[in-house]
């Protein structure tokens, strides 16, 4: 019965990788935390499983989505190159971070992240991209993937929810910005699960078949899905518009961030 049900939220959350370019967390998180409380794992450390898990996910998520999305000619390279050195550390960085708060201040935190990306991503739909706007320095873009790396891994997400926006803000197109988002999603995943790992093992964390904060058997089953369903979240993001995209994107994080603010004050 797990099984199936780790099979399923991969599904999900493949699909949701290749459209969105989140490397599928914003399913993936919420859903282990319901599955991982439901099998009776300490409280404590039930929301810092759902994310390392996740992160060691999107490893295999990421690598499908990016694929598509480089087929299509979607993957701006050069930006790829400048964001990923400052991903890898900020990731791994992410996940001590992540170890030092609580279940609850986890919750309360992403939650509030999810609604606040929601509004603008929003928000931004309805504006109009400007060709002229350029994207910042080699440096600063050394600078945004350290920051969206650390954030991703406290958040066990693939990045798309910083990248993304982070994009588009420098007028980078919708399905630019999602397929870069796709390929980025690679070292946060990597160096994030790496680090949840370490951290958890440092902390003695005594849950069964996994390794640290990341959950062995849940990872075989959710990636193993998601790995086919990301191929068709890719295809029909290149059939949607770039506002319709936005508009889904927004109300996926918006539905997430209720959940975990609800939880969070409980």
């Amino acid at each position: 019965m797990e099984l199936i049900i780790f099979l399923a939220i991969g599904a999900l959350a493949g699909f949701a990788a290749g459209l969105f370019g989140v490397g599928g967390g914003l399913i993936i998180v919420p859903l282990l935390y319901v599955v991982f409380t439901q099998m009776g794992y300490d409280p404590e450390v039930v929301m810092h499983l759902a994310l390392g898990t996740s992160l060691a996910t999107i490893i295999v998520t990421s690598i499908s989505s990016l694929m598509a999305h480089h087929k299509n000619g979607a993957v701006i390279w050069p930006v790829f190159k400048n964001l990923a050195p400052g991903l890898v550390i900020g990731s791994f960085l992410g996940a001590g971070v992540a170890g030092l708060l609580s279940s609850a201040k986890l919750q309360l935190i992403i939650g509030l992240f999810a609604i606040w990306v929601a509004y603008n991503m929003f928000v931004g739909a309805k504006k109009v991209v400007d060709q002229h706007k350029v994207l910042p320095s080699t440096t600063k873009q050394v600078f945004a993937g350290t920051g969206i790396g650390v954030a991703s891994a406290i958040f066990g997400i693939g990045g798309g929810s910083l990248t993304v926006p982070y994009l588009n803000h420098y007028s980078v197109v919708m399905q630019k910005a999602v397929g870069t988002s796709a390929a980025c999603g690679l070292p946060i995943a990597i160096a994030g699960a790496l680090g949840f790992m370490f951290f958890g093992a440092q902390d003695n964390i005594l849950v069964s078949n996994s390794i640290g904060y990341v959950h062995i058997y849940a990872f075989i089953g959710i990636s193993s899905m998601s790995f086919f369903t990301a191929k068709l979240g890719a295809k029909v993001a290149h059939a949607l518009s770039p506002q319709m995209l936005k508009k889904c994107f927004a109300v996926l994080l918006l539905s997430v961030g209720c959940f975990f603010l609800f939880k969070g004050l409980l």
